[in-house]
This record gives structure tokens, sequence and C-alpha cells, in this order.
């Protein structure tokens, strides 16, 4: 449809993107902007504000995520590791200051106040850790070779090894567990572990990680109050599970064309605009048009899938496939919370919920994938 006719930086960046994920990504923020005006209305009306209150709060996110998406997207190597050691020194400082001076938002002492805002440091950091991974593994291989799990040098304090890695984000993710926050715990350990299985896991790991994460819920079961009562709500169907409830009577309201002004379940569902928005979108359009929110999720985790098999630099492997990692993982938590397919964990659909700190990361995440598979492929 449109000839190359000039080398402008503009037109290679055009011409050397990824243009169906970055459509597919406009399409799902695009539907995200949407719902804020839909349900992001009924919960500002349901805590005594405007009906405007979320979307006046969401716009400048929307804004610096945009930006921070399209900038970071024509970033080279270099920048982009810059970037991410940044993104992760702020991250840690922050998760810093949740320790000793947190902002707690419903018993969870994981947010940082920052004005009017509040961050979430955890949600903040993950661009960072998926790149700084993807740049470590891919590090370790060009130093060891490929066997980096059994080489001894892998594991010498003296040397570029595994302990350096594990210094810094062992402690990152013990606290958040400790805020506590189990899913984002759960989101960090899955993703950690489908990036170094992709770098050549043996399979006799596989049971031990799966054994350690076992330990770490039965841990959390019997310490958390929370996690302890979210999942015998969930496992018996007793207790405080009326969001749950809420979410699918909004889905059945639905239908398969949707209740559209009639929609009025969701009203009475309070994280309608962030954990539970698939669950309004689906009582507003119906459960087609969710199918079809459902397969452009799927569409993006098949780019990112493509665009790391098709990957010549380790480094860009890695990175692309831990973005699929982060994005699929959290989809999935978040659908299966909506669900009640698994117990709630506060999650956000990535790119369509109610929440700045998320947003704006993904946002830089997927900036920097597409200038990866762009370099990469082009340079």
């Amino acid at each position: 449809m449109f000839r190359r006719t000039e080398e402008s930086k503009l037109t290679s960046w055009y011409f050397e993107i990824d243009r169906r994920l970055l459509g597919s990504m406009l399409v799902l923020i695009f539907v995200g902007m949407l719902f804020m005006v839909s349900a992001g209305s009924v919960a500002a009306e349901r805590i005594g504000q405007p009906w405007h209150f979320f979307i006046v709060k969401a716009l400048p996110f929307y804004f610096i995520g945009l930006a921070t998406l399209f900038v970071a997207s024509m970033m080279n190597k270099k920048w982009m590791l810059r970037i991410s050691w940044l993104n992760v020194a702020i991250g840690l400082l922050l998760l810093m200051v949740t320790i000793v001076a947190p902002h707690v938002i419903k018993g969870s002492a994981r947010f940082v106040a920052l004005g009017p805002f509040n961050v979430m440091p955890s949600d903040i950091m993950k661009p960072g850790f998926v790149i700084l991974t993807a740049w470590f593994l891919a590090r370790m291989h060009d130093r060891y070779g490929y066997d980096i799990f059994r080489i001894r040098d892998a594991w010498k304090i003296k040397n570029f090894s595994w302990w350096w890695y594990l210094a810094i984000f062992v402690p990152t993710i013990l606290v958040i567990l400790k805020h506590p926050d189990f899913g984002t715990f759960i989101l960090y350990f899955s993703v950690f572990s489908i990036m170094i299985f992709m770098a050549g896991l043996p399979f006799w790991v596989i049971p031990v990680l799966v054994g350690m994460l076992g330990l770490v819920f039965t841990f959390a079961f019997f310490t958390m109050s929370h996690v302890h009562n979210r999942v015998i709500s969930w496992a018996t169907g007793t207790g405080d599970n009326y969001q749950v409830r809420q979410s699918i009577q909004s889905i059945q309201h639905g239908g398969l064309l949707g209740s559209g002004d009639d929609a009025f379940v969701k009203q009475s569902l309070p994280d309608a605009h962030t954990d539970f928005i698939f669950a309004a979108i689906v009582e507003d359009l119906g459960a087609i048009m969710g199918c079809l929110l459902l397969c452009l999720l799927l569409y993006v985790l098949k780019r990112l899938t493509t665009d790391a098999l098709n990957a010549r630099d380790p480094f860009v492997f890695y990175a692309t496939g831990g973005a699929a990692a982060l994005f699929g993982t959290q989809v999935c938590i978040n659908m299966m919370s909506t669900l009640h397919i698994f117990a709630p964990k506060g999650m956000t659909l990535p790119f369509i919920s109610y929440g700045g700190s998320s947003f704006v990361a993904f946002c830089l995440l997927f900036g920097m994938i597409l200038a990866a598979v762009r370099e990469d492929k082009w340079k």
C-alpha cells in the first residue's frame, strides 16, 4: 500500500517495526480507554465521586504510557539496558520505602504515595526485571556456553555468575511476598521459571521449582490470613466471595450480545474498573465480544512468541519470550480470578484495567520489545 521512498528515521521505524503487534496493542489500549468511561463511571459514583473521577485520574497515565511506548520502540539495545537498570533501581528504592513507610490500601502494604498517585513498585519494575534477566541469560551463554546450569564456574562468586543475579532478585520477590502480595510473587516466580527453562534448564529441576512454589503457597496459606480466607472461600463457596459472585452474575447478565444500557450488575461490583473489568465488558457487550477480546489477547501472545522464535540474538529471544511469559501469566491470573477458576489475586488485565503503574510498565516493556525485535531483524 505504501512504498518506501526515503530513509528518514521515522519511515525506517514504520517499515521495520512489528506493526501487527503494535496495532493489536493499540486496539487493547483503545478498549481499555473505552471501558474506563463505562466501568470507571459506575465505580466513581459508588464511592460518592463524580462520574469522570477515575477517567480524569487515568488520562495522565494514558498520555505517559503511549509516549513511553513510542519512544521506547525507537531505542537501541544500549539504551534499553540503561533504562532497564534505572527502572530496576527505582523499583528497588521504592520497594525499600514500602518496608519503612508503606501506603496501605485494602490491607496490602505494597504501595508508595507520590503526590496524588499511589504507585506500586512491583508493577513499575516488571520491564527491568524481564529485560535484565534476558541480558543476564544471554551474557551467561556467551561466557559459559549452552549449559549454564551445570558448569561450576557459573556458580563461583568471584565470577560473573548466578549469585550476582540471585543477590538482586531473590530479596526483591521476598519483599513482594512480605507485603503481602502472593499474586505478584507467583507472577515473578513464574516468569523467572519460564525464562530459565528457555535457557536450557534441565527437566528434572522443574518438579523442584513446582515443589518450592508449593512450599511457599503452604507457608502463605497458614501465615497470611487473606490468602487463607480467599482460598477457603474459593474452595468451599463460603465466606467473603461477594466480588466473585457479582463478577459471575455480571457475565451471565450480559448473555451473548450484551445488556447495553440495561447493564446494572457491574454497578455493585467494587473493582469493575480494575481487577474485574472483563466481567463489566462482557455485561455491556456480551460473551461474543468477550471471546473476541480473548482472541485479541491471544494474538498479542502469538506475536510475541513468533518474534521470540524468529530472533537471531539470544538476548532478543529471552526478552521477547519473557515478555510473552509475563503478559500471558498475568492475563491468565486475571481471567481465572474473574471466572472463579482460582482465588482472586487482585491483578490487572494488561492494557485494559485501570492502574497507572501497570499500564505505564507494560507500555515501557512492549516498547522495548518492539525496539529489540526491530533491531534484531533489520540491523
